[in-house]
């Protein structure tokens, strides 16, 4: 993760000050990208503690196609409560708990203009097994349609994969990336996103790509963001993930049976862990930062 480093670094040097929606400010650079190749481990941020149970519980969220906060809030995650529970937003949502037609569904459940339901995850899938040269292996959660159905437009829009012989590869383009809370975090979502993809296409997971918009600091992150350049890294962990899953399927009907059984009073924890967890990991301690809504 020292690409990360280098341009939280950047950011901090050579960002322009700018008013941002939320009213924080920010000190943005635009136009970055990291690679990580994942035959040299997880690409885990360890310059502070990764809430890894948190990024498995909102990518089986997404990929349940589910928009409801209280599924997370079974399995103690909060991380979308800030939007789900904004002011702004409360006279559209459907229900109580509802985040809009956010990622997932957008993934899951993309309307066309003559009313089809179309499931972006599935079809890519299947172009991947199918067309493997293709360059249409293209899943977008940014919807000019639903910009005002969702409690927060979709800051990580676009992924698109690409296969290379045995091997398959992962890039993400994020328009709005909070360097200091939300980069890490997307970063190893994805990671663990082409780890399952790759799994269920029986292909080996290469390289994940993320290419970075708007690349921003919020002004009550500056030293948060300092502290962590004063840490010195440590080895990428590995990602263990339970060899019975076969794909994406799979792990939907795991992530209903988990929330079914934390909501009977199960420790999420350890089912999460069931899932997927990180070995070897090695990290220094966490550092607080308020999320901007």
């Amino acid at each position: 993760m020292r690409q990360y480093l280098a341009i939280l670094r950047k950011a901090l040097a050579e960002g322009d000050d700018r008013a941002d929606r939320t009213g924080v400010g920010t000190r943005a650079i635009f136009g970055e990208t990291m690679r990580f190749d994942l035959a040299d481990g997880f690409p885990a941020v360890t310059t502070k503690r990764l809430a890894f149970r948190s990024v498995v519980a909102e990518l089986l969220w997404f990929l349940a196609g589910s928009s409801d906060v209280n599924e997370l809030h079974a399995l103690g995650v909060h991380i979308w409560d800030g939007n789900a529970f904004a002011d702004y937003w409360r006279q559209r949502a459907r229900f109580p708990g509802d985040a809009g037609r956010n990622y997932g569904q957008q993934w899951r459940d993309w309307i066309a203009p003559d009313g089809r339901h179309i499931d972006q995850l599935r079809e890519v899938i299947r172009v991947i097994r199918e067309q493997p040269a293709s360059r249409r292996m293209v899943v977008s959660a940014w919807n000019p349609g639903e910009i005002d159905a969702t409690s927060l437009p979709a800051c990580h829009a676009l992924f698109q994969f690409f296969v290379a012989g045995p091997r398959l590869s992962l890039m993400m383009y994020q328009r709005s990336c909070d360097l200091v809370l939300g980069v890490p975090f997307n970063v190893a979502e994805y990671a663990l996103l082409l780890h399952l993809v790759a799994r269920e296409v029986e292909l080996e997971p290469r390289e994940f790509i993320h290419v970075l918009a708007d690349a921003h600091v919020y002004a009550d992150h500056v030293d948060a963001a300092r502290e962590q350049l004063e840490r010195e890294p440590f080895p990428a962990p590995a990602l263990w993930l339970d060899p019975e899953l076969r794909g994406v399927d799979d792990a939907v009907a795991r992530y209903r049976e988990i929330v079914a059984r934390a909501k009977r009073g199960e420790a999420p924890g350890p089912l999460l862990d069931g899932f997927a967890r990180l070995q070897n990991y090695q990290h220094h301690p966490p550092i607080k930062a308020k999320m901007a809504v």
